[in-house]
């Protein structure tokens, strides 16, 4: 039995933002795309049309979820409805939802500590954060700082200090000695 397109959305800490929860895998090939400004379809065919809807702030494509955020000033009662739509429609299409001119972001030369820092966010860090529709990216680590990108729920969330310091951090310096703090750029 074909049960077809499921969907739900799930509150997050942050009111700015909703978590839409999909039946079916959303960004393929990559732990998460945020995308914060307008971009052409061929980068996210389902980011583009929902970055146009006004109103809306930035979007975050999980591994089967998409998060919206919205300007202060919106209503989830006026965004919803599109958004819902346009997620439809690219469900409806059966397409990626990252295009071919999409480009992952660069991964630099890492250390072993680096290693061991992406490891942690990746296994005990983003699972958490994802189930609250955020995400958590690695920037950089230097001088016993490491530097994260908040994306998603987590960006704006009035929780997000909270986050960084009692669980990114917490956690971090749990298990590397090296790490001293966590900051979010």
């Amino acid at each position: 039995m074909d049960l077809g397109f499921r969907m739900h959305a799930e509150r997050t800490p942050n009111p700015n933002s909703i978590k839409w929860v999909l039946g079916q895998a959303v960004a393929e090939g990559v732990s998460s795309a945020s995308f914060l400004d307008a971009v052409a379809a061929d980068v996210s065919p389902l980011a583009s049309p929902i970055l146009e809807i006004d109103g809306v702030k930035a979007v975050t494509l999980g591994p089967n979820f998409v998060t919206v955020s919205k300007i202060d000033a919106g209503e989830w009662t006026e965004l919803a409805a599109p958004i819902v739509a346009e997620i439809k429609a690219w469900a409806g299409r059966e397409e990626s939802a990252l295009g071919p001119a999409f480009e992952p972001p660069k991964v630099a030369d890492e250390d072993a500590v680096v290693t061991r820092i992406k490891e942690i966010l990746e296994r005990d860090v983003r699972p958490f954060l994802e189930s609250d529709g955020g995400q958590v990216n690695f920037a950089g680590f230097e001088d016993g700082v490491v530097q994260v990108i908040l994306q998603g729920a987590c960006a704006g969330c009035p929780s997000s200090s909270i986050t960084l310091k009692m669980g990114i951090e917490a956690r971090l310096k749990e298990e590397i000695p090296e790490v001293e703090s966590v900051v979010a750029i």
